[in-house]
């Protein structure tokens, strides 16, 4: 059996799951400002508990790669790689954006249409991508500024289901008959279990040592303006 513990901290959400081949037997998950630091391994304790295992009995980590925010994938990707170094298992990387849409295919499974996930960025930028229904990215991750004509190419030949963070600023700005907009939280561990086992069985690894978060946009600390004399 494959026992995979899964990190998700790409927004606002702090998740961890456990999964055994693929199947979620353990979920621990809260949105909030700032959670990652002082939860997120109190939520590994509590589901490594709950799931009847110890640290000693995983597998793999599996953790949401990005793009999102920054100081929340640095906690998940380090808090992983931790462990993975600290139990001799390997790490699995799973794109956040490709798991957002992953579980919206797994809670609609009778839906046809394109799939764009959101993680919001600043202002009206989100990160983006958009998928069809079997999950075959149509268009690539981007870092896009959403104004009332974005995905007009998309939308004229393609329902598509806009979900996530940074959908819903933008559900005023895109309005087309073929776009609807889902509120439900697509960001949580739990919807990273299939794509990690199939990671796993593929041998699809990550170097520990190495491995960095999917940013797409390089992160920018500004100075403070000095006032002058």
């Amino acid at each position: 059996m494959a026992k995979i513990l899964q990190i998700e901290t790409a927004t606002s959400v702090c998740s961890v799951a456990l999964a055994v081949d693929g199947k979620t037997v353990a979920l621990k998950e809260e949105m909030g400002q700032n959670l990652h630091a002082s939860h997120l391994t109190l939520f590994i304790e509590d589901v490594i508990q709950r799931s009847g295992l110890s640290y000693h009995d995983l597998d793999a980590v599996a953790v949401s790669k990005g793009p999102g925010s920054y100081t929340g994938l640095r906690i998940g990707v380090s808090t992983a790689k931790g462990l993975c170094f600290a139990l001799g298992i390997p790490l699995i990387a799973v794109e956040t954006l490709k798991m957002m849409a992953a579980g919206f295919l797994i809670e609609n499974v009778d839906y046809k249409g394109f799939v764009c996930p959101m993680v919001d960025a600043r202002r009206m930028e989100v990160y983006t991508s958009v998928f069809d229904s079997k999950l075959h990215v149509h268009e690539k991750t981007v870092a896009k500024i959403i104004d009332e004509h974005s995905f007009d190419h998309v939308l004229e030949q393609h329902l598509t289901t806009f979900l996530g963070d940074g959908a819903a600023k933008c559900a005023g700005t895109i309005v087309h008959a073929h776009a609807l907009f889902n509120a439900h939280n697509f960001n949580s561990a739990t919807y990273m279990s299939t794509l990690a086992y199939e990671a796993f069985i593929s041998a699809d690894f990550e170097d520990v040592a190495y491995f960095e978060p999917f940013y797409l946009k390089d992160f920018v600390i500004t100075q403070p303006k000095t006032a002058k004399a």
